[in-house]
């Protein structure tokens, strides 16, 4: 089963849309090496809680032996009760892969995916394999889910809509009353799954989540990660919260399986989800960088989105690939190309102190940009 890292890497080859893989001086997935500062994949800076560290190292002396369905069933009763939701409901494991292709192969291989544009195409490019289609549907003005134009294009080709919320790229977020109402009312048409990778940035996470509308009985599928917040990107655990009699067919389907799992993964994310304070105070800190950043941006004079998330995402009025490569000379990674936002930028939010560093280096590239512009021509 391909991982969400995995298709990470590859969003976008099939349908165009969305991302994109970076030029060859910018590769797609990079490892850390010779002091270049990594501000590209949104992983969290601040590493994992130290229990969760401490619950892995423990695992340690047992990782000659699979995941065991004991473990498994802990971390789902542990999930289940804080989503308020049954123990049947929760799928463990990175499913938005599992996902995509039970959606496209449910009623025969095929149907229509709808996506906003430009976005995180995971789901999408599992269902391709199938034979899924995905339709892009453009950002509205203020670069969130246009619901009106999702809603107005499910028809009966529709097998799903795939939203992500927080955004990825923009890091935007859709008024709740409004995205619930969508929920609620689009879900009678067509499944919904809604990814909440990045709901744990926002204060307001537990009552923002669509989780409420699964509860509901609506046909509504949350995903959530530990890649993120959690700071287990390295051991990466993922579960879906789905409506009642779904997960035992997604498993069917091989979803939850526990080989894929692991069981340092299983230790860690449960004792990660033990810790209430961790999160929070990576979220106090990001909160604090991100105004920083946004007064960077605003100093700089350079349009940026009302980021929700760990990142931030800018107008550098010049190609994404000038910017990016600029950048790189001084050190500095950054997010990979979104077409069709040709000029915009995706910076994650690292430490402090490394901020700081990029910060220092967005200035100086710009600065050297206006200088060469005020260069009287011969």
């Amino acid at each position: 089963m391909m991982t969400r890292r995995n298709l990470l890497k590859t969003s976008g080859l099939a349908f165009g849309a969305g991302f994109l893989p970076a030029a060859a001086s910018m590769p797609a997935t990079v490892e850390p090496h010779g002091g270049l500062l990594y501000l590209n994949l949104n992983e969290s800076a601040f590493g994992p809680s130290p229990k969760a560290v401490a619950a892995a190292q423990q695992a340690l002396a047992r990782v000659n032996r699979y995941a065991d369905a004991i473990s498994a069933a802990a971390l789902t009763e542990q999930i289940a009760a804080r989503e308020k939701v049954s123990a049947e409901q929760i799928v463990l494991g990175e499913v938005l892969d599992a996902l995509g292709t039970y959606y496209a192969g449910k009623s025969g291989a095929g149907g229509e995916f709808l996506y906003s544009s430009p976005g995180y195409l995971a789901l999408i490019d599992a269902a391709s394999r199938l034979g899924g289609v995905g339709v892009p549907v453009p950002l509205d003005g203020d670069h969130q889910n246009d619901l009106s134009a999702l809603a107005a294009r499910v028809d009966r080709r529709t097998r799903a809509i795939y939203l992500v919320n927080p955004h990825n790229p923009t890091g935007t977020v859709n008024e709740d009353a409004a995205f619930k109402s969508f929920l609620r009312e689009v879900s009678q048409r067509t499944p919904i799954i809604v990814d909440e990778a990045y709901l744990e940035y926002l204060p307001d996470a537990a009552s923002r989540s669509a989780v409420s509308l699964t509860r509901e009985g609506a046909n509504v599928v949350v995903f959530r990660t530990f890649d993120k917040i959690h700071g287990l990107a390295g051991l990466p655990m993922g579960y879906a919260v789905v409506p009642r009699g779904l997960g035992d067919t997604l498993r069917k389907h091989g979803a939850g399986d526990l080989e894929a799992l692991g069981r340092l993964n299983l230790a860690a994310a449960g004792a990660a989800l033990s810790d209430a304070e961790h999160p929070l105070q990576v979220r106090s800190i990001v909160d604090s960088e991100r105004t920083r950043w946004n007064d960077v941006l605003d100093g700089l004079k350079l349009t940026h989105t009302d980021a929700r998330a760990s990142f931030v995402f800018f107008n550098a009025g010049r190609p994404q690939t000038e910017i990016a490569s600029s950048l790189l000379l001084r050190d500095v990674v950054v997010g990979r190309p979104v077409p069709p936002y040709a000029t915009w930028v995706r910076i994650t939010i690292g430490k402090p102190e490394e901020n700081r560093i990029a910060q220092k280096q967005l200035h100086a590239v710009y600065q050297t940009l206006r200088g060469q512009a005020e260069q009287p021509t011969k």
